[in-house]
């Protein structure tokens, strides 16, 4: 595990997120989320993976190559939104690959957290609000 939030990590350096506050404090909360919800290993790393292709941050190839188990690889490719996908497909796939909607889970619940929205604009702050509502419901869990 160590291994992977160092890879994580490394890949997200110098990232930022919307509020300006380092990138990895978000994979730590949300590897901390997934482990508080009863997540496995699997999960946690996926957790600590899952924003690393969607941002560029890690190429889909170095996912295919790594050391990591089959169900995290499947994991981080179901939170992989791809350019243009509609929600509802986003959220069906998630649904669709065991352990993926437990990350997706925490991963909402820390972007949605209302002392990390508070910081953004009100314009910012609602469209999020919004954006992470929907997923929610298209999830099953509103």
């Amino acid at each position: 595990m160590a291994e992977v939030e160092t890879a994580a990590r490394a890949a997200h350096a110098g990232q930022t997120d919307k509020a300006g506050r380092p990138y990895a404090e978000h994979l730590r909360a949300v590897a901390e989320g997934v482990r508080r919800r009863g997540g496995d290993d699997d999960q946690i790393a996926a957790a600590w993976l899952h924003d690393a292709v969607e941002d560029d941050a890690l190429p889909e190839r170095w996912l295919n190559g790594a050391a990591l188990s089959r169900r995290t690889k499947d994991i981080v490719l179901a939170l992989t939104r791809r350019p243009g996908e509609p929600p509802e497909a986003y959220a069906a796939r998630i649904l669709a690959t065991p352990g993926a909607r437990l990350v997706k889970e925490a991963d909402l619940a820390h972007n949605a957290d209302p002392a990390r929205l508070a910081v953004l604009d009100l314009a910012t702050r609602t469209r999020l609000a919004e954006k992470y509502t929907r997923m929610r419901a298209l999830l099953g869990q509103e």
